[in-house]
């Protein structure tokens, strides 16, 4: 049973840091490289920048299988979309059904929230998610080229799901 408990304490954010190194190192570097995956991991996955994100608003869940944290997710309210800014889940819980049912909550959490979609960037050459995330009903809307700093930028796709 997949279970998501909203994450608040230093020692919770502190496992997501930890899992997120394992994520990313594993899935991102072949896409990246492993600078700019130490760089990013620092920069956005860190439990001081997590931190900063919940005390302006975002909203973090730790994925579980049982009381196996497994993955997580973040999100927050913007306008009238719901912006999901990370779903990360190890790689031995892919292909589980724990993706359906993060998009699932992620789409109930939309709707509590009177959202009319949902939007996610996710990197140009990350095809296994840009797969996942058109299986769950998403549409790529454009280009988004963003420069984050040391010489890295994030050449991804903006991708919509109306509610």
């Amino acid at each position: 049973m997949i279970h998501f408990k909203r994450i608040a304490s230093d020692q919770e954010l502190a496992k997501v840091e930890e899992m997120a190194k394992i994520i990313w190192h594993e899935h991102y570097t072949p896409i990246i490289g492993v600078e700019q995956v130490i760089y990013m991991l620092e920069k956005f996955q860190s439990s001081a920048t997590m931190r900063s994100q919940i005390e302006n608003g975002y909203q973090y869940f730790m994925i579980s299988r049982g009381e196996t944290p497994v993955g997580y997710l973040s999100f927050i309210k913007k306008g009238d979309a719901l912006f999901l800014s990370k779903i990360y889940i190890l790689k031995e819980e892919r292909g589980r059904g724990t993706g359906r049912a993060s998009f699932e909550f992620v789409e109930n959490q939309a709707r509590e929230n009177q959202c009319k979609k949902i939007s996610l960037t996710v990197n140009k050459n990350n095809l296994n998610s840009i797969r996942a995330y058109e299986s769950a009903g998403f549409k790529n809307a454009g280009d988004l080229v963003q420069d984050i700093g040391n010489g890295f930028v994030m050449d991804d796709y903006l991708m919509e799901k109306l509610i």
